[in-house]
């Protein structure tokens, strides 16, 4: 799953991942409550939860940090392990401090998303 408000970014990335036939499916959300919404209802609707989720940052209306809030008050049945990356354009040292403090947070990346970077996350993680 890609959760990024810049629908580019999304279409970059999707396509670095379709490229690398790590993945059957990729679901671009371009903000938190859509992604949210998407695994409220993926029992409803047959929706695979991911494996994986690259979260922005920045994002209007709901940030990946208040995603991040949320996904951990779903209910149990709402959540499954999952591997969360975070993208993004910062290189903070206070954003990774904060990612460090989500148990769900696997690492915080600089975009954009890499065959390389994905090599990485999917060889460290799976």
């Amino acid at each position: 799953m890609l959760i990024d408000d810049n629908k580019d970014d999304n279409f970059f990335h999707e396509r670095v991942i379709k490229k690398s036939g790590y993945a059957n499916m990729v679901v671009p959300k371009e903000n938190g409550m859509d992604a949210l919404e998407y695994l409220r209802n993926r029992h409803n609707n047959g929706n695979a939860h991911p494996d994986l989720i690259f979260l922005d940052i920045n994002m209007p209306g709901m940030n990946g940090w208040e995603f991040l809030e949320e996904y951990n008050n779903l209910d149990k049945e709402f959540q499954c392990p999952v591997i969360v990356v975070m993208l993004t354009t910062s290189d903070s040292p206070e954003d990774k401090a904060k990612a460090a403090l989500f148990n769900i947070v696997s690492g915080l990346k600089s975009k954009p998303l890499t065959i390389e970077m994905l090599d990485q996350i999917l060889e460290e993680y799976f």
